[in-house]
């Protein structure tokens, strides 16, 4: 058996998940994609709450992460914004960083665990 270790930062706004792993995920795989529906079957999930998800972010910036094309004769898109891009580089070295400052103690943590 495999051991592991996720951290799951989150950053709240009042009740909602502001920022998250999902959401970073869901920036990350738009940036990759140009979409948000490809973007979604990416990662197993709903063109719907994809779209969701990306409202709900983009709402609770100053200012979108997330900008969108209507779709038409050469289709649509989205692309991430420059905070967009910023947003998903502050989550990651933050992450990065929380990571190598608990390395003893996950290293103590992981050898608790049953082999």
């Amino acid at each position: 058996m495999q051991s592991q270790i996720k951290f799951r930062l989150r950053i709240y706004r009042d009740e909602v998940i502001a920022v998250g792993p999902g959401k970073v995920q869901l920036l990350e795989a738009i940036g990759e994609v140009g979409s948000i529906s490809a973007a979604a079957r990416r990662l197993g999930m709903s063109y719907r709450r994809a779209w969701l998800l990306v409202e709900e972010l983009n709402g609770a910036l100053h200012e979108p992460a997330v900008r969108t094309a209507t779709g038409g004769a050469h289709g649509g898109g989205a692309t991430l914004t420059p905070l967009g891009l910023q947003l998903v580089a502050h989550y990651r070295a933050a992450e990065a960083k929380a990571r190598r400052a608990a390395e003893a103690e996950l290293k103590g943590l992981l050898d608790m665990l049953a082999p």
